[in-house]
């Protein structure tokens, strides 16, 4: 059974899509830390990050740089921080969340509630600075 990601991937599932390329690809968040809380996985399902092999796991470092500069570009942060748990989702992935504060980072803080408009325009602007 394929993972809400590669749902996403295949669009069966809406995202706001950041960017892509032939292995891999990132999206907003929907239940975003901060604003800009953005993800970025492999298109290929593997549950667990390194169980990647070698290129790929360095492929998606490399891909996540450039995702997290553009991220750092767009939102007032004082860095961006990564994030790799692996448990929510059975989908390698990796968390690019823009922070001024570490508390930023704790996965169990609540959650933002953005409008459609906001993810949007949050999605464009980082977009525009890749």
């Amino acid at each position: 059974m394929s993972s809400i990601f590669t749902k996403i991937i295949n669009g069966e599932i809406p995202s706001y899509k950041i960017a892509e390329d032939e292995k891999f690809y990132a999206f907003l968040d929907i239940n975003p830390l901060v604003k800009g809380h953005t993800l970025v996985i492999p298109k290929k399902e593997v549950d667990y990050l390194f169980d990647l092999e070698d290129e790929l796991i360095a492929g998606l470092h490399i891909f996540a740089k450039k995702i997290a500069k553009a991220i750092d570009k767009s939102i007032d942060c004082v860095r961006v921080g990564t994030l790799v748990i692996g448990t929510e989702v059975p989908h390698a992935h990796i968390h690019l969340i823009p922070f001024n504060d570490e508390s930023e980072l704790n996965i169990k803080r609540s959650k933002l509630k953005l409008s459609q408009k906001e993810f949007f325009k949050i999605a464009e602007d980082i977009k525009a600075n890749l």
